[in-house]
C-alpha cells in the first residue's frame, strides 16, 4: 500500500520568452505556493521542471523544507506537449520503481503557462490527452492547468485535464493564480489524510472571478 501521509507535487512551469513580463509575479507566486504547502499537514515532496523549447528538471522529489527559491530565466518558444509527456512519464517511472511503502499516496501535477503550444516534436495533443486521462483514471493523479490570457478550460480539456481543475488567469494575476492553486492543493492534501477518496477542490467561481481581467 502506498504511503497515505505522503504527497508528491510535480510542477511544470513555463519559462518561454513571453514570461519575461510577469517574471517577478511568477517567482513571488511560486515561493508563496511553497510557503502555503509547508504549513500543510502530512509529508510532501516537490518536483520542478521548467520548459521553453527545451525541458529541464530543476529538482526531483525533494522535501518541501529543502526546496530553494525559484530562479526563472525566460527564453525561446513553448514545447508544452513534449514537456508534459516527459514530466508525466518520468514521474510515473520514478514512482513505479519505489517500494510500496515509499510510494506517495497523493500525486498532483500542476502546469502553469502563459502561451500556447508551438514547438513540440515528439508528443501530439491526442497522445497527451490519453496519457493524462490514464494517469487520472487508473492511478488517481490530479492535474491542475493554469493558462494566462487563454480559454484554459478548453485548452485543458484538450490536454485531458478536467474542466473544474483548469483556470484562466489574466497576465497580471500570476501570483493570485498560484495562490488559488495552492489553497486548493493544501485543502486536498488535508482531506486525503482522513479520506482516501477525497476529491481535489474545483476552482471556485470566486477564484475564477478574481483571476480574470479587472
Amino acid at each position: 500500500m502506498s504511503n497515505p501521509n505522503l504527497t508528491l507535487i510535480a510542477f511544470l512551469l513555463d519559462r518561454s520568452g513571453s514570461m519575461q513580463s510577469i517574471k517577478s509575479d511568477v517567482v513571488g507566486g511560486f515561493d508563496a505556493f511553497l510557503t502555503e504547502q509547508r504549513a500543510g499537514d502530512g509529508e510532501c515532496l516537490v518536483t520542478l521542471a521548467q520548459f521553453d523549447n527545451e525541458y529541464e528538471v530543476v529538482y526531483r522529489s525533494i522535501p518541501l523544507s529543502d526546496v530553494p527559491p525559484l530562479v526563472l530565466n525566460p527564453r525561446n518558444s513553448t514545447a508544452l506537449l513534449d514537456s508534459m509527456g516527459k514530466l508525466i512519464t518520468d514521474t510515473a517511472a520514478e514512482i513505479e520503481a519505489l517500494s510500496e511503502e515509499n510510494k506517495p499516496g497523493t500525486v498532483i501535477v500542476a502546469i502553469m503557462t502563459d502561451g500556447l503550444e508551438n514547438a513540440s516534436r515528439e508528443w501530439s495533443r491526442p497522445a497527451i490527452k490519453s496519457l493524462v486521462e490514464q494517469q487520472t483514471n487508473e492511478s488517481g493523479w490530479e492535474f491542475l492547468y493554469m493558462g494566462a490570457d487563454q480559454d484554459a478550460v478548453e485548452v485543458g480539456k484538450g490536454l485531458g485535464v478536467r474542466a473544474e481543475q483548469s483556470v484562466s488567469y489574466a497576465r497580471g494575476k500570476s501570483r493570485e493564480a498560484m495562490m488559488a492553486a495552492s489553497n486548493n492543493v493544501r485543502s486536498y492534501r488535508t482531506a486525503r489524510l482522513d479520506d482516501a477518496d477525497a476529491a481535489m477542490p474545483a476552482f471556485s467561481a470566486d477564484q475564477r472571478s478574481e483571476l480574470a481581467d479587472d
